[in-house]
């Protein structure tokens, strides 16, 4: 039984959760450039996330969750990744696989999790496959064994997973329906492979999960095919976080800048000023930036209020409206990422690129995270629904 599992904090409401993420993202800042560097692992940081509650702010009230938000949740996340993106991006799938066994468990296996995660036991992931045809092309297989299942597969960029507790895999059951398997870490047949060798979000251990012949028994086993026969938010509710942590990293980014600036940089020569803070052309600057880190923090606070809507009364229009929205401030907060960490430079000058400050580590955690799914086709369904009023597809990734 780990620490966390032992004095796990229960958090009761959503003012204690966002207290509690500034007091957790001020802890990571300290050591992110040094974990980045070297490479280390956050299995501390994960231990003391754990035992803060945080991970267990989404179980709901009836079961003794603090049931937050999506505002909160979004803003919780913008605070960890602002302190290290990497451990940020850890329990996204952890909460997004709660979602599953909010919408698809049956009364005892929500007990029987939501129990798990308020000890602080952490869920992974093991969703993606390389080497298939697109990111739908599901070749993991569950198949009926014996009363249960038997899991055959290889999973990659299974981020989480090397930290779980218990690893949600996504895999096709005999009738090609798509499942999702709760896999207890370090169970017979189950191998967590650390190869993830990302130029960014260097920590996140985002590697591979290799299956072979793994018993898991009827009660592990979701129908999350389900999910999307009707109005669903699991892609909203999923790509909301991944916006957050782009928006988070942004923050981060245009505080380093400031701090530089007013501390490190010496002025240019032409500006005539005594202080580098005081060029009119980097206040000029900073205002854009400024800007754009506004807009996407603005546009994320929209987004997870249409989540909440549509939480609150779903139908297919607040469904479409909120994946819409959703996918506005991940283009933004795409968008804010990859411009504040490259400026980071541009305004702090020379000795800012000094392999020893680390700074790098924020474009490439940036450009590293905004990978993960390409906002060209967030903004065709964004266009197509402002022009037509298509609605936005239920594939679960929008």
């Amino acid at each position: 039984m780990s620490v966390a599992e032992r004095r796990a904090h229960r958090i009761a409401s959503d003012a204690e959760a966002l207290e509690v993420a500034a007091a957790q993202a001020a802890a990571l800042a300290e050591g992110a450039a040094e974990r980045d560097a070297q490479r280390r692992l956050p299995h501390a940081e994960l231990e003391a996330l754990s035992a803060s509650g945080l991970l267990a702010i989404t179980v709901p009230a009836g079961h003794g969750g603090a049931e937050v938000s999506a505002r909160t949740l979004a803003q919780v996340v913008r605070l960890l990744a602002a302190g290290d993106p990497s451990v940020a991006q850890i329990p996204q799938s952890h909460f997004v696989y709660l979602n599953v066994v909010k919408a698809q468990g049956t009364p005892a296996q929500q007990a029987f999790f939501f129990g798990e995660v308020l000890a602080g036991r952490r869920l992974g992931n093991a969703q993606s496959e390389a080497r298939t045809k697109h990111v739908q092309d599901i070749r993991t297989r569950l198949t009926r064994d014996d009363g249960g299942y038997r899991l055959d597969g290889v999973k990659q960029y299974a981020t989480g997973a090397l930290f779980a507790h218990w690893i949600p895999v996504l895999a096709k059951g005999d009738d090609d329906e798509l499942l999702v398997a709760m896999v207890e870490a370090g169970a017979p047949g189950v191998e967590v492979v650390d190869d993830w060798d990302g130029l960014g979000q260097r920590t996140t251990a985002s590697g591979t999960v290799r299956l072979d012949g793994v018993a898991v028994a009827a009660e592990r086993v979701f129908p999350h095919h389900l999910t999307f026969k009707g109005p669903q938010l699991h892609g909203a509710q999923a790509q909301l976080l991944h916006a957050a942590i782009d928006v988070g990293i942004a923050d981060a980014a245009l505080a380093e800048a400031v701090t530089f600036v007013q501390t490190k940089s010496r002025p240019w020569f032409e500006a005539g000023v005594e202080r580098a803070a005081d060029d009119p052309l980097l206040a000029q600057r900073f205002g854009e930036l400024a800007l754009a880190q506004r807009a996407a923090g603005a546009l994320l606070d929209v987004a997870a209020d249409a989540v909440d809507a549509a939480l609150a009364h779903t139908t297919d229009d607040t469904t479409a409206g909120a994946s819409i929205a959703v996918a506005t401030a991940k283009v933004a907060a795409d968008r804010a990422a990859i411009e504040l960490t490259n400026a980071l430079f541009e305004v702090s000058g020379t000795r800012s690129a000094l392999a020893s400050l680390g700074l790098d580590r924020h474009w490439r955690n940036a450009r590293t995270h905004t990978l993960h799914d390409p906002v060209r086709w967030k903004l065709q369904h964004v266009g197509r629904y402002v022009l037509n009023g298509t609605p936005p597809p239920r594939h679960g990734l929008l």
